[in-house]
This record gives C-alpha cells, sequence and structure tokens, in this order.
C-alpha cells in the first residue's frame, strides 16, 4: 500500500514538471507565474473568505457603507480595462494580426514581448476583481454571491493562468480582448452607479449592458468557430480554442435565457411595474435604486455576477438583474 501511495506520488509530481516546463520562459519574470501554486493559494483564500470567514465576521456587525471606495474601485477598473485594450491592439490585433489564424509570437521582439505583458495584466485585472465579491459581503449583500458569481471569478482566474503561461498571444487573446473591452463599459457603469443619485440620469442605458454582453459572447464564438472551417491553421494550442468556443457558446446562452426572462417575458420584474411600464411610468418610491446586483447599492437577490447600483432620488426602479461576465 505504501508503494501504490509513493509510486502515485512520484507519477503526480512527473506530470507536475511537465506542465511546468510548458511554461513560456518570457513569463517565468512576472508575480504569480512561476508556478500554480500562489495563484491557487489565493482563489483559495478568496472562497474560504466569501464561503466562511468574511460572513461569520459580518454576521454580528452592521453593513460597510463603502461609496468612495467603489466609485474609485470601479473606475481605476475603466482605467485598467481601457489600457488592457489598447495593449492588445498595439501588441497584434491593429498591427499585424489578421483576425482569422493568428500564431503565438514566441519571439523576443518588442511586440511579441508586450502582448506577453498584457497578457498577464489582464489574468492579473481578474485577481484585483475578486474585490467585487468582498464588497458584497462586507456590505451584507449575501443575496448576489450566487454560485455564478463565484464560480466566474474563481475558475476564470485559474484557467486563464494556464491560458496565459501556456499561449501569451495569437488568436486565442481575442477573447481577453473583447472581454475588457466590454469592462470598460461595465464598471463605468458601476462607477456611475455607485456615484449616488445626481448621476440618475446617465443610467438610462442599463438593460443595454446584457445586449453588449451577448455581442460579446457572439464575437468570441463566431471568432473561435472559424478555426474549425480552416484548411490549415498554426495556432499552437487547439485546446484554448475549444475551451474559448464552449465558454462564450455557454455564456451566451445563459444571459440569452436571462434576457427573455428580464426584459421580453418580464418573469423578473414585479406585476406593478410591469403594469407601469406597459403605461409608459416607472416606479420611484422610496430611495433606492433595485435594478441590478452590484457594489453600489442594490437591494434584492439575484443570479447574476455583476457590480454596481445606485441610490436614485425618490425612486426604486425594479428593472431586473444585470449579468457580469
Amino acid at each position: 500500500m505504501l508503494q501504490e501511495i509513493q509510486e502515485f506520488g512520484s507519477h503526480a509530481m512527473d506530470i507536475y514538471d511537465f506542465l511546468l516546463a510548458g511554461i513560456d520562459p518570457r513569463l517565468k519574470s512576472y508575480p504569480l507565474m512561476q508556478s500554480p501554486i500562489p495563484m491557487t493559494a489565493i482563489l483559495l483564500c478568496y472562497l474560504f473568505f466569501v464561503l466562511y470567514l468574511g460572513p461569520r465576521i459580518m454576521a454580528n456587525r452592521k453593513p460597510f457603507q463603502l461609496k468612495e471606495a467603489m466609485i474609485v474601485y470601479n473606475f481605476l477598473l475603466v482605467a485598467l480595462s481601457i489600457f488592457i485594450v489598447y495593449e492588445f491592439m498595439m501588441s497584434g490585433w491593429a498591427t499585424t494580426y489578421t483576425w482569422r489564424c493568428d500564431a503565438i509570437d514566441t519571439s523576443n521582439s518588442p511586440e511579441a514581448l508586450r502582448m506577453v505583458q498584457v497578457a498577464w495584466l489582464f489574468w492579473f485585472s481578474k485577481i484585483i476583481e475578486l474585490m467585487d465579491t468582498m464588497f458584497f459581503v462586507l456590505r451584507k449583500k449575501h443575496g448576489q454571491i450566487t454560485f455564478l458569481h463565484i464560480f466566474h471569478h474563481s475558475f476564470m482566474p485559474w484557467t486563464w493562468w494556464w491560458g496565459v503561461t501556456y499561449a501569451p498571444g495569437g488568436m486565442g487573446s481575442f477573447h481577453a480582448m473583447v472581454n475588457s473591452s466590454v469592462h470598460v463599459i461595465m464598471y463605468f457603469y458601476y462607477g456611475l452607479a455607485a456615484a449616488g443619485p445626481r448621476f440618475q440620469k446617465f443610467l438610462w442605458w442599463k438593460k443595454y449592458m446584457t445586449a453588449i454582453q451577448l455581442t460579446q459572447f457572439v464575437l468570441v464564438s463566431v471568432h473561435a468557430t472559424q478555426y474549425y472551417f480552416m484548411d490549415s491553421c498554426d495556432y499552437q494550442f487547439p485546446m484554448i480554442i475549444h475551451l474559448v468556443w464552449m465558454y462564450g457558446t455557454f455564456f451566451f446562452v445563459l444571459f440569452s435565457n436571462f434576457w427573455i426572462q428580464a426584459y421580453v417575458k418580464g418573469k423578473r420584474l414585479p406585476k406593478q411595474d410591469i403594469k407601469q411600464c406597459q403605461n409608459g411610468k416607472a416606479i420611484y418610491t422610496n430611495g433606492k435604486h433595485e435594478n441590478g446586483t452590484s457594489n453600489g447599492v442594490g437591494h434584492g437577490t439575484t443570479n447574476s455576477t455583476s457590480n454596481g447600483s445606485a441610490h436614485h432620488e425618490n425612486g426604486s426602479t425594479h428593472m431586473g438583474k444585470m449579468k457580469k461576465a
């Protein structure tokens, strides 16, 4: 029995060493890229805090009011996302890429190293975005900490670590560029929402956020799908294309169902609100905006993964709930 355990451990270490050997050497000097262990430890600590420690710490405490922190956080992520999109464009997507079969440039050219850098920065931005859930915990918005939210915020950074360490660039990075583009818009919305009632008039476009997200998944899936119809493609990691295609398709179905339920069938709207909307009126009653999941001031429960809502003057608009991807 002991010998079998030792053999199993030896085989496991061989597999681990084999996986580490595939890491792009250009990334080994970047923080948290030498091994998956630190990254995995961070995500496990995240899960422990949001599922166990955080709720218990806050159980007998009042929710924190984090308006200023959330405004700064959201707009910093807007700036970071803009920079990431720009760097992706300048590293290939607006210069040498064909937007079809684009292989990973494994050289040490300035453009290739620039792509490596922005690929790492995109991954690290997902670590920063773990703060979305921290705000929920500290503000005691437990209903917004759903399985989907936690799965998205923990599983995606873990999978992207492998994607970045093995394949920084090429056609597999299209998903990252599009995702960052969407996050520019989303965190801008969350920043305005967290800023308070003065910015209510600028938030009329909330329901279009779901349409923007659906467009993201269509673009990602279509771009990945073309790989299957090419006579030949020298992209080095087809598995990443398969995973990106599955990701885009899965979330397109998920968000399409949300759109239909929330905005077509109106099942996520209270009956009173549906009648008011049919008459062309909105309801503003007691000072809270309840149309999203957020790190602003949203109320109610949700199955989404977003982080922005807001106080509204005299008002509570029940417009459905918004998801984030």
